[in-house]
């Protein structure tokens, strides 16, 4: 084993001090724009009329388990984590962006390599001096620094920060995907149990029919009643049997997306009691727009960009300076192997260079031109992505709202149309009516009840769409990874 003074640098004390300097300079100039976040395109509160008040929970605070508290919901949306392609696949973004940023990084550091080198080589007597052929070594054992760049204008590092944004910006992103696949899910599983309910009440409806079709054939057969009113009795089982085909129908087709969603089949659904829109979820508080932007994964991810692109104008500034780099190698060397590691074999070499393109097409002009209106880009999307969260939550604050006075509307109107076809009935039956009267009154009747479903289910869609506006729970999985990155014996959570 040869001396650890003949296998590490060892240059002079001048040149250790120059390096040392470079090195303190390195990263210590930056040409990045100063950071300066655009002012929110939105108003600076909520439309009044839509009652945000400050009663409910903060959304970003409150984590899904405790927003969607039924079990079935929760095992289903917990399905979709594991298996859902489209958070795979945001998720293995974030891997990829990962790796680029830690490729960026390397570029910080120098690269040193172990090499060795051996050959030997005859030289005819024609070709030197001496007339007679020569048979001649060398030998070389070498540690080398290849081209590391010394930073003093910040271009590697900008170039890393733009690296380390885009990570961000992606991890955002997957966290943005993964708010949508549990706002999704839940939404799905309210429309599959509002065709449920539905179909239950198209079912009560078609045996309901079914009877009093038998009872006026009935009536038709012994002479008590006309053949019209039996015709009518018929159109009223008919309707509502194309009703009933129509949801089967629609509630195959809820149960194929949920699937898909959730990525696996998502079981045998237990029929459930009819939901309550006054239990099922938590009131939620809107706060003020600008609480958007630290809620929102989205809004985080477009920041991130943001920031990228300063960094890329900081190094497409940098570029038109000079730049200057470090090769140099230590090692031993020697005409004969046997004295490869020999007292005065020690061989350096040490090689910076400076380089400053002179002209290049107006390339290094067009990165920088690039480079800024891939910012502007950014800027643009930025405020475009505010723009989309303030239109989402505004939408949603006004849907709960107006859903709720369409809810109260719906259910005075199947009040009143049960007592119309109520006293239609008693009236037909008196004889006092047709049977035109009670064919409208029970048509009537099944529209409005299918109707308050559809109230009742839009109304609680419009509360999962408000806690995916908000940015529900994100707060509260930025709070269980800051929790799991303090204790080191804990696992991180995938979701």
């Amino acid at each position: 084993m040869p001396p650890a003074s003949l296998l590490f640098p060892a240059f002079s004390l001048r040149t250790a001090s120059l390096a040392l300097s470079a090195v303190v300079l390195t990263g210590c100039m930056s040409l990045a724009p100063a950071p300066d976040t655009p002012p929110l395109p939105v108003p600076e509160a909520w439309p009044a009329h839509l009652g945000s008040g400050t009663d409910g929970a903060h959304a970003g605070e409150l984590a899904w388990q405790a927003y969607f508290t039924d079990p079935l919901l929760q095992r289903l949306i917990e399905t979709a984590l594991e298996n859902n392609r489209d958070l795979r696949l945001a998720a293995l973004r974030v891997e990829e962006a990962s790796a680029a940023f830690r490729i960026q990084r390397s570029d910080r550091f120098p690269a040193v390599g172990v090499g060795a080198q051996g050959g030997r080589a005859r030289v005819p007597g024609d070709l030197n001096m001496s007339g007679r052929s020569q048979v001649g070594g060398e030998y070389r054992a070498e540690v080398g620094l290849s081209t590391w760049e010394l930073d003093l204008w910040g271009r590697v590092r900008n170039l890393e920060d733009a690296a380390l944004q885009s990570w961000l910006a992606s991890d955002a992103a997957r966290q943005a995907v993964h708010l949508a696949l549990i706002a999704q899910v839940a939404d799905g599983y309210l429309g599959l149990r509002e065709i449920d309910e539905r179909v239950a009440i198209a079912r009560q409806t078609v045996a309901t029919r079914e009877e009093s079709y038998r009872i006026f054939r009935r009536r038709v057969e012994v002479g008590s009643t006309s053949k019209l009113d039996l015709t009518q009795v018929q159109t009223l089982l008919n309707q509502a049997q194309a009703l009933l085909t129509q949801l089967e129908q629609a509630r195959a087709t809820q149960l194929h997306a949920l699937a898909l969603l959730v990525g696996a089949d998502p079981g045998p659904l237990p029929t459930k009691a009819p939901f309550d829109e006054t239990t099922v979820l938590a009131e939620l508080r809107a706060g003020l727009p600008s609480e958007l932007l630290v809620s929102r994964p989205d809004i985080i991810s477009a920041e991130h960009q943001l920031r990228a692109g300063d960094a890329n104008i900081g190094a497409a500034r940098a570029a038109f300076l000079p730049r200057i780099a470090l090769t140099g190698s230590f090692g031993t060397a020697s005409s004969d192997l046997n004295g490869l590691f020999d007292s005065g074999s020690r061989a350096w070499t040490f090689m910076p260079t400076l380089s400053l393109p002179i002209f290049d097409g107006g390339r290094r002009r067009a990165n920088l031109e690039l480079s800024e209106v891939r910012r502007d880009i950014a800027v643009a999307g930025y405020e475009k992505t505010i723009q989309t969260a303030f239109r989402e939550v505004a939408d949603a604050l006004s849907a709960k709202y107006w859903l709720a006075e369409q809810l109260t509307i719906q259910r005075a109107n199947l009040e009143a149309q049960s007592e119309r076809a109520r006293l239609a009935k008693l009236r037909y039956d008196n004889g006092s009516a047709a049977f035109l009267e009670v064919l409208d009154a029970q048509r009537d009747l099944l529209g409005a009840r299918q109707q308050l479903v559809q109230a009742r289910r839009a109304l609680l869609s419009s509360q999962v769409a408000l806690y995916a506006a908000l940015g529900g729970g994100t707060l509260a999985a930025a709070g269980e990874a800051q929790g799991a990155a303090s204790t080191p014996a804990s696992t991180p959570s995938t979701r």
